[in-house]
């Protein structure tokens, strides 16, 4: 038998702190409007900004409100029905398969594989070529003005 819950529901605190922020919220700018003071806009400004803050509270106190029934909750809590019991078997052996032959296939690119530190197998590069390109500056000493390019090695 499921509890009853009466009045504002099981999130009180969160429905207190909207009202109160809504509360706080119209105060403040019935306070810029009315009071005549020289900051009048900011304070219309901040009160309306406190009143849109206060829609976080009432997500929170809705979302904390909705009743889910438990038949629609078994499967998110490990209890998998028996009927889709063998087609997530399925799946999820297909999903391994698929998984372990791209994670072979790079294995297979003819690049050396070390094992790392924490166990796992890493591919490790032993040197790669990289293109530098520089221009030279018209105060540096040079025949031309044109890219150069050197082969690095590292």
């Amino acid at each position: 038998m499921e509890k009853r819950y009466g009045g504002v529901g099981r999130c009180k605190c969160s429905f207190w702190f909207a009202v109160a922020h809504d509360i706080l919220g119209v105060f403040i700018i019935m306070i810029g409007v009315f009071g005549g003071l020289v900051i009048h806009d900011l304070l219309v400004y901040g009160g309306a900004i406190i009143i849109f803050l206060s829609l976080i509270w009432w997500v929170f106190w809705y979302s904390g409100n909705i009743d889910v029934p438990p038949e629609e909750l078994e499967d998110d809590v490990g209890m998998m029905k028996q009927k889709n019991r063998r087609l997530t078997q399925v799946v999820r052996r297909m999903s391994d398969r698929l998984a372990s032959g791209i994670r072979n296939s790079f294995r297979k690119s003819g690049r050396p594989v070390r094992q790392g530190p924490s166990g796992d197998n890493i591919a490790s590069n032993t040197s790669a070529d990289v293109s530098l390109s520089t221009i030279y500056d018209s105060a540096l000493p040079s025949s031309s003005n044109e890219f150069v390019r050197e082969t690095l090695s590292v």
